[in-house]
C-alpha cells in the first residue's frame, strides 16, 4: 500500500474529460428522452459519424466508433430497416459495403444535432467566446499529440469527433 496518499483527490485530465464526456451524454439523451427522439444514443452516434464521413465503409465506422464490428452491424441493420442508413456495395472491392444516409435520416439527425448544441451551450456556461476557442484549441492539441504517438488514429478519425 503506497504510504503517499495525497493527490488521489485530484483532478487529472483522463478522468476529467471522461467525466466531463459522460455528462455531456447523459444530458443530450435526457433531451433527446424529452424531445420523443426515437433512436438510442448509440443510433444517432452511427448517424452522425457516417454524416461527417458518408461512404465509409463498414469496419471503418467500427474502428471510428471503437465497437467491436458484429456490434456495429446490428445497429445497421436496424437503422437500415427504420429507413435511415443505405449499404452500397463499394464499386472497387465488392467484399465491401459503404454506408449512406438516407434523406430521412437527416431531419433526425438534425434534431440531435440541435439538441447537442443545446446542450453545449448549457456546458459551456460562463466561459466567453475566447475561453471556448481556446478550450477546444488545446483539446485539438491533445488529441493531435495522442494521435501521433498511436501512429495517425483510424480511418476518417480526423475528420469525426463525438457529440458534445
Amino acid at each position: 500500500m503506497p504510504s503517499d496518499r495525497s493527490g488521489w483527490n485530484e483532478p487529472t485530465l483522463g478522468f476529467l474529460v471522461h467525466d466531463v464526456a459522460r455528462l455531456l451524454r447523459k444530458r443530450l439523451e435526457q433531451r433527446a428522452r424529452a424531445a420523443g427522439i426515437g433512436l438510442s444514443r448509440a443510433q444517432w452516434q452511427v448517424l452522425a459519424n457516417i454524416a461527417r464521413c458518408e461512404g465509409v465503409n463498414q469496419a471503418g465506422l467500427a474502428s471510428i466508433l471503437d465497437i467491436e464490428p458484429i456490434t456495429l452491424v446490428r445497429l445497421l441493420d436496424r437503422l437500415e430497416a427504420m429507413g435511415f442508413v443505405e449499404r452500397r456495395l463499394d464499386p472497387r472491392d465488392r467484399r465491401q459495403r459503404n454506408l449512406f444516409l438516407t434523406d430521412r435520416a437527416w431531419p433526425e439527425l438534425e434534431r440531435v444535432r440541435e439538441l447537442g448544441a443545446t446542450v453545449r451551450e448549457e456546458a459551456l456556461a460562463g466561459l466567453d467566446a475566447e475561453a471556448r476557442r481556446r478550450l477546444l484549441t488545446e483539446l485539438g492539441g491533445i488529441k493531435a499529440n495522442l494521435q501521433a504517438i498511436l501512429g495517425g488514429g483510424d480511418v476518417g478519425e480526423d475528420r469525426v469527433v463525438g457529440h458534445g
